[in-house]
């Protein structure tokens, strides 16, 4: 090996260990599959929620307060199982790797996902109480912030994850022509798009390793 060879191999793990220390490469790919797999079980308890109370079958009455309640009940265990599923899965990685799990890296990209999403909250929140007969934008909304959210904390870990933030807000647009059809659309972005992109991940950066 001459000098010249020396020093580019020199820079690239000079640029590995930059690359390192302000991304944080411990994501799970498998968390994604883990999350897309318990949102579209979510959804499928949605519809039938749903489909019971149009047939006038509903077990918790007619109001439609009470199919509200259990929509959000569905949507915050969907959330809790995901959540508990994804870091579990990324601490695996994150040994695995011998990377920390918690530093600066990891602190910045959950602020930078945590704005737009709690933006949304709120937004869909005002849509829920305070704005009632627009609940058809809610999952619409729900799609568009969160792929907000995913571009804005994309530059503190794998850039696949700009691409997958890109594929939810198209397609949150689409589905604000397509009212009344959202939880499919729901399911197709918080559902299939992660399996899609988790096991894209999966293979791309856990599984060559």
């Amino acid at each position: 090996m001459n000098n010249q060879e020396e020093q580019l191999s020199a820079l690239n793990d000079i640029k590995k260990l930059m690359d390192r220390s302000s991304r944080f490469i411990s994501l799970s790919g498998l968390s994604g599959v883990f999350a897309g797999f318990t949102a579209l079980v979510g959804a499928y308890l949605a519809h039938i929620e749903i489909a019971d109370f149009i047939d006038g079958t509903y077990k918790y009455g007619s109001s439609e307060l009470d199919l509200e309640f259990n929509l959000i009940k569905i949507g915050l265990g969907v959330l809790i199982v995901a959540l508990i599923g994804g870091l579990l899965l990324t601490f695996r990685q994150s040994r695995k790797k011998k990377l920390p799990f918690w530093d600066r890296t990891t602190k910045n990209l959950l602020l930078n996902l945590a704005i737009p999403l709690f933006s949304g909250g709120l937004f869909i929140i005002a849509l829920l109480f305070v704005h009632p007969g627009t609940y058809g934008l809610i999952a619409p909304s729900c799609l568009l912030f969160y792929g907000l959210a995913l571009i804005n904390a994309s530059k503190y870990t794998y850039t696949d994850i700009r691409f997958l933030g890109f594929c939810e807000i198209i397609l949150g647009l689409i589905a604000m022509f397509y009212i009344g059809y959202g939880l499919y659309f729901w399911a197709i972005g918080f559902g299939v798009l992660h399996i899609f992109y988790g096991m894209l991940m999966y293979f791309k950066y856990e599984r060559a390793k």
